[in-house]
């Protein structure tokens, strides 16, 4: 079992997207605030935390906010524990005459996670408090046993 801290209150991952153009065309990206939050979780997240668990996890969360406003979401909180990988470009080839394209590029790891990916959460326990002081999120992550998430399904 892995347990760990994070100090500051995450904010709603949904209800606060930002329409942007990209390239001409729009899209919804995660409000200015989310994106802070995700900055100062990958700082604060323990080096002992980055397991990179490829198994069926449980999470337990008790997330503290200042005040009564905020609805308990945990859907950012568990995209940051998840590993950060980028897609590099392949190697650029010729299609057709005076036309290329890049090939499949390579998936490279920039960050270790808690978890490969957030699809490994099979089983989660959230609350809500308050604590006008030192809002934060205390996190706990274990692995369920094969035999457990068998029995779970059955």
């Amino acid at each position: 079992m892995i347990k760990f801290t994070i100090l500051g209150q995450p904010c709603s991952k949904s209800n606060r997207r930002r329409l942007v153009t990209f390239h001409g065309r729009p899209s919804l990206i995660k409000s200015a605030e989310a994106l802070a939050y995700e900055s100062s979780f990958e700082k604060q997240l323990p080096p002992a935390a980055r397991v990179m668990f490829d198994a069926p996890v449980r999470v337990t969360m008790h997330v503290y906010y200042a005040n009564e406003l905020s609805d308990l979401d945990a859907t950012l909180i568990l995209d940051c524990m998840q590993a950060r990988f980028k897609r590099f470009k392949g190697r650029l080839y010729e299609v057709r005459p005076d036309e290329f394209a890049y090939g499949k590029g390579e998936r490279k790891l920039i960050s270790k996670g808690v978890y490969v990916n957030d699809r490994l959460v099979r089983e989660k326990h959230i609350y809500h408090h308050i604590d006008k002081k030192n809002p934060r999120t205390e996190i706990e992550v274990e692995l369920i046993t094969q035999q457990l998430f068998e029995a779970q399904a059955a």
